[in-house]
Parts: structure tokens; sequence; C-alpha cells
């Protein structure tokens, strides 16, 4: 009954999530608000009169029993903010979420690390976030990110890889996983670490809901990590979000001209830490952590741009180049060219660049991704 009383104090009109911590600071439950003097209700920071008289007299709706009902008929885990096993860290921001729906296990000692990004990832910005995701993970940090295709889904991928925990922050319903192209990825992030939402079990995926959702991913870390994202990504939102709530921003550079990189750039304008290796990272964060790495860390570095006169193919590559397929692998680096780009820097017509570039793909040294971009194909450690 008093997860009712949970449920049922979040729908009162004019509850929001600030008011609702602020009541549960100064009450040992919803149950006990509702059983409040309307007089001492007022004396509260945002509650008048009339809301303290909306508040004593509201009951639990149907559809407040129905939210209840779904998530535990689906066998989902229920934290408020008086369970133990809520985030101890998450509970620091002004305006936590007073129910947490979790699928899965949260550790409220978690020592975690937000890595975010462009839905529209590069070649590039993905590699980056495998290494970088992979080894933070490998050195015993919980991986925190949203769920959406393109850089998030690596990050998830990457802590899973390293048999590390991650945990995914939804903005929907978890009857209603977004995108649905990762219902089996989220499945498995489940099994090791955990899928949350502060929404009702059938709520869908609405675009307000995005933003709303990205302080949680702050919250719920040491400090964030921006790999690629446009001056308009939600990712900027999260960085703002870690920012007022005094955690750690960190952005990884990319190409000046790319779209891309814009949010990134923006970022370390603004004093976000520049981001190289992983240690840029925990050398920051082991003061608030203590942690020492369970694992040596993994190398990594992104200054791996092709820029000298060697003319040799990469290492892995067991073969040797001609004049043409050499000019243009100089060009190039992990970071996609738009082949108009590549053909302003080597003495070719497009038709010969055209085969030259296929020449190499098919030799397994450049990576095409859709647009006509380019780019050197990453070795595999």
């Amino acid at each position: 009954m008093e997860l009712l009383h949970w449920f049922a104090l979040k729908e009162v009109p004019g509850i929001g999530n600030l008011l609702y911590k602020r009541l549960m600071d100064l009450f040992p439950s919803p149950s006990a608000v509702f059983d409040a003097n309307p007089n001492d209700l007022t004396s509260i920071r945002g509650i008048s009169h009339k809301l303290a008289e909306t508040i004593v007299n509201h009951r639990p709706t149907e559809s407040c029993r129905r939210n209840l009902e779904q998530t535990l008929d689906a066998g989902l885990t229920i934290l408020t903010l008086k369970s133990a096993s809520y985030p101890r860290i998450l509970k620091e921001i002004p305006d936590p979420p007073p129910i947490l729906h979790v699928a899965g296990t949260l550790n409220p000692d978690d020592a975690a690390i937000a890595v975010v990004g462009s839905r529209k990832a590069t070649p590039y910005g993905k590699g980056n976030t495998m290494h970088l995701a992979g080894a933070l993970s490998s050195m015993g940090y919980t991986i925190v990110s949203g769920l959406a295709r393109g850089i998030d889904t690596t990050a998830h991928e990457a802590a899973i890889e390293a048999g590390g925990r991650t945990i995914a922050v939804m903005g929907c319903g978890l009857g209603s996983i977004y995108p649905s192209e990762n219902k089996r990825l989220a499945h498995t992030i489940s099994k090791r670490g955990a899928v949350i939402s502060e929404w009702p079990h059938d709520t869908p995926p609405e675009a307000h809901h995005f933003p709303l959702r990205n302080r949680i991913i702050s919250g719920l870390s040491l400090g964030v990590v921006v790999v690629e994202a446009s001056l308009k990504s939600g990712s900027l939102i999260t960085a703002r979000c870690a920012s007022e709530q005094n955690r750690e921003v960190f952005a990884l550079p990319g190409h000046v001209r790319a779209t891309q990189s814009a949010g990134p750039h923006r970022l370390i304008q603004q004093g976000a830490k520049l981001v190289t290796s992983p240690s840029d990272i925990t050398d920051e964060l082991t003061p608030l952590t203590h942690k020492k790495p369970e694992q040596e860390e993994i190398p990594f570095n992104i200054n791996t741009l092709k820029n000298n006169t060697d003319k040799s193919p990469p290492p892995s590559c067991h073969f040797l180049l001609d004049h043409e397929e050499s000019s243009v692998l100089k060009v190039l680096d992990l970071y996609p060219s738009h082949i108009d780009d590549i053909l302003q820097h080597v003495p070719m017509d497009a038709g010969r660049l055209s085969a030259v570039l296929l020449s190499l793909e098919l030799k397994g040294v450049v990576e095409r991704s859709p647009g006509k971009l380019f780019s050197l194909k990453e070795e595999k450690s």
C-alpha cells in the first residue's frame, strides 16, 4: 500500500520532482504527507494553501493503481527515495526522480561515468568510444548512457564486452524500449547492470522526456564524457546538467570542421577537460572515489592522425601499396573525410580516386561510411 502512496503523490498536480524531494526530506513517507495538517504543509517552501488542500484531499487514481500493477507484473524493481538501494549520488541532485523503475540491479555506491554523444556517430566516434568506455569499465567504473543509437549504444556495448557494469537510462517506460532495435541490448544490460526509468511502465518515448532523463544520466555519474555532438545535441544538455550538479565534464576533440565535433569543442572552450586517454578522466575522479584500477589501464590515444610521410601501409597490412594508393592513404585519418575533400589533396580526377578508394577498401585499409565518407580502418587490438 505504501508504494501506491509513492505513485499517488507523484500524480498530484503541482508536485514536481523538486518539491517531492523537499517533502521527503521532511516527512518519513508519502502517506505521512497525505495525513499532514494543511497548515503544516503551507509552511514548506513552494506549497500554497490551495496545493496543501489538493494534497490532503487527493486519492490514488485508477491510472495510478494500473501503473503500479504493470510495473510489478513485469517483474521490475521499484526504488524510492527512501530505498536502501537507491543510488546515493543521485539523491544529491536537486530534483532526483522519487521513483525508479529498474530492470536489473542498481548498486547504491557504484562509481559511475557517463559516456554520451551523437546518434549519428562516425566510425571515429564509435571507435574511440569503444576504447574509452572499455578501458574505464575494465578499471571498475560503471558506464552510464541513454541506450540511444550511435555513441550511447557503443558505450553500453563496450562495457559489456569489457565484462563490466553498465546502466541505461530511458526516456520512456520500460515496457516501451526505444529504439526498438536495442531491445536485445537492453535485456543484456539488465543482466550486467540495470535499465532504469522514472516514467510509468507503458509510457511511450516522447521528445520532451529525453532532456529530462539527461539529468538522471549525469546525476548517477561522477562525470560526463561527451564524445560527439552537434551544438543542438541532447548530449550538451547532459553536460549542462552535470555542471549544474557539480559533476566533472569531459570532452573528446575531433575534426575542427565536423558538425559532430562542434559540441565537444564548445565544451572545451567553456572549461571541460579535453580527453586524449582514460587517465585524463581517472586522474580527475580518483580523488573522489579512492578507486584503484582493477586492471592495468588499456592503452588509448586519439592522436593517431596519419600526418607523416611514411608510405608504408598500416601494421596490419601485409601487402604493398602503389603510389596512388599511398598518396590517398596519407590524406586519410580515423575521422571520416568526404570524397570531395580528399580530391583536393590528391593528383587524380574523381573517377580515378573512386577506384583507388575501392581498392583500399577491398584491402581492408579504408572504411566507407554513408554519404561518400572515407576513413582509415582502425586496427583491432
